[in-house]
């Protein structure tokens, strides 16, 4: 039986346990993970937040944030395959929410593949599309995907 999942804001020291996730997370035939330099220029930006949902000391999720005046965006979230399903990207957007909301953030935004079933959780927690690049993301599998843009107010 799992332990009580812990959400806590990332240090520079847990980057490796966040590439963990990411790495099993993100299937590479999309090409949407970051690198683990991409991901460690957020951790200079005052205005950047990366939160990590830990099972003990096991990490299952994570997000990455940022604010910019009355707006967030939500950069990444990223849940352990393994453990879909069992609420931690929704505490993962509440905690996002929360934060941004306490950082003066009003209006929220995220961005996702057209065909990510994360679209379901997403809507669930109020977002609704508002935007759409036809042809933006171009996988390593070769397909061509259209990426929609989700806010929130």
């Amino acid at each position: 039986m799992s332990r009580a999942i812990r959400l806590a804001p990332a240090r520079v020291g847990d980057i490796t346990a966040v590439m963990r996730v990411m790495e099993a997370a993100f299937d590479p035939a999309y090409g949407e993970a970051w690198s683990t330099a991409q991901l460690l220029t957020l951790f200079a930006l005052p205005s950047a937040r990366v939160a990590v949902a830990w099972d003990g000391d096991t990490p299952c999720g994570f997000s990455a944030a940022r604010v910019a005046g009355p707006e967030s965006e939500l950069l990444l979230l990223a849940v352990d395959p393994a453990r879909r399903g069992q609420g931690i990207g929704k505490r993962l957007i509440d905690d996002w929410l929360a934060w941004a909301k306490e950082q003066g953030a009003e209006d929220y935004f995220l961005e996702m593949r057209a065909d990510n079933d994360a679209v379901h959780l997403y809507a669930r927690t109020g977002f609704t599309e508002c935007g759409r690049r036809p042809q933006y993301y171009r996988g390593g599998d070769g397909v061509v995907r259209d990426a929609i843009t989700m806010r929130r107010t």
